[in-house]
């Protein structure tokens, strides 16, 4: 099979495509013939030779990629819960073998049947990035009906599907992007955006119940700002797993008595969150996938490109094998 293999750690070019052994999934494993993946900032970190927290994972040549959308091809022995050719979504080990392949060998308590009336490319815009929202969003930061939020970088992977999930619980919300966004992120629900390179939204805020902080970009400022606009108790949550909380943020966030936590309680392997809720918001038509491009799999170093900008709009998407069996997503 084909698959995108890092030999080298570097820039994009580093990716090859190479051919593969087709994986045996384990007792446990479903083997998924991969119809969609997605290209995420862990992604070409990981390529690069990974921060503090991923560097020890890492063992070359490796695998790159989270999501994962397509039809499971082989089930193991003692796989009960999946029948071959259902169509599933999820996240395979990571970090492991990588998404970017024809074929992906993984626990079946990784993947989620896919919701009802998407398609591959867009379920494959979702797993990782919906885990990471979901529970910023719903199991830490518990957003309830009425509440304020802010959510910092809005548009992208991450941050719509948060606003969306806010908008969903039942919250006001408030989201930091560019001004071109603006339209894009009120029709995905946020009832306020503020155009965070000529707004401050510290002038603009006050008494924000939960502050997301879904940006790509690193950056004390927003976080010591963000500890102004929250709320007497409120909760702070935070996408940068690899960038502690520092001490004046804290003590900070303590004059408020405020939480100030990361996603996943800080594991860069797990979410307390199951794509459950997920699955049925989008059956429901209240959540959807933003795919702002596609690319065929030998492509993958221009969509790194694009991703490397941290001003897409949604996901990248690859393109893995072409959607054929249209009754099945439709």
């Amino acid at each position: 099979m084909k698959a995108i293999r890092v030999h080298e750690f570097g820039g994009p070019d580093v990716m090859k495509l190479d051919e593969i052994e087709r994986p045996v999934p384990a007792p446990d494993e479903l083997l998924i013939k991969v119809y969609a993946s997605s290209v995420n900032p862990a992604d070409y970190i990981i390529r690069q030779g990974g921060n503090e927290a991923l560097r020890s994972y890492l063992t070359l040549p490796l695998g790159l990629g989270l999501d994962v959308a397509g039809v499971v091809e082989e089930i193991g022995s003692a796989v009960t819960t999946f029948k071959k050719g259902d169509n599933v979504y999820g996240v395979p080990n990571f970090p492991g073998d990588g998404s970017y392949a024809e074929y992906v060998a993984a626990k079946a308590s990784q993947f989620w049947i896919m919701p009802s009336h998407i398609r591959f490319n867009e379920a494959g815009a979702l797993p990782s990035c919906a885990l990471i929202a979901w529970n910023g969003i719903v199991d830490t930061g518990k957003v309830k009906p009425g509440q304020r939020v802010l959510i910092h970088g809005a548009a992208g992977g991450v941050g719509n599907l948060a606003v969306q999930f806010a908008k969903a619980m039942g919250g006001y919300v408030i989201g930091t992007a560019s001004a071109h966004n603006a339209a894009f992120l009120n029709e995905l629900g946020a009832d306020e955006v503020i155009d965070y390179r000529n707004q401050p939204f510290e002038d603009l805020l006050r008494d924000v119940d939960v502050v997301f902080n879904a940006s790509p970009v690193r950056d004390e400022s927003v976080r010591l700002k963000s500890a102004e606009v929250i709320r007497e108790g409120g909760i702070f949550v935070c996408t940068h797993l690899d960038e502690p909380f520092s001490d004046a943020f804290l003590a900070a966030m303590a004059k408020k008595n405020a939480t100030a936590t990361m996603v996943g309680e800080g594991s860069i392997t797990a979410y307390t969150s199951s794509l459950d809720g997920v699955t049925q918001l989008i059956n429901e038509g209240r959540v959807k996938a933003v795919v702002s491009q596609a690319f065929p799999l030998e492509q993958v170093a221009e969509a790194h490109r694009q991703s490397e900008t941290k001003h897409v709009r949604g996901k990248l998407v690859l393109e893995i094998q072409k959607e054929d069996r249209l009754d099945e997503t439709v």
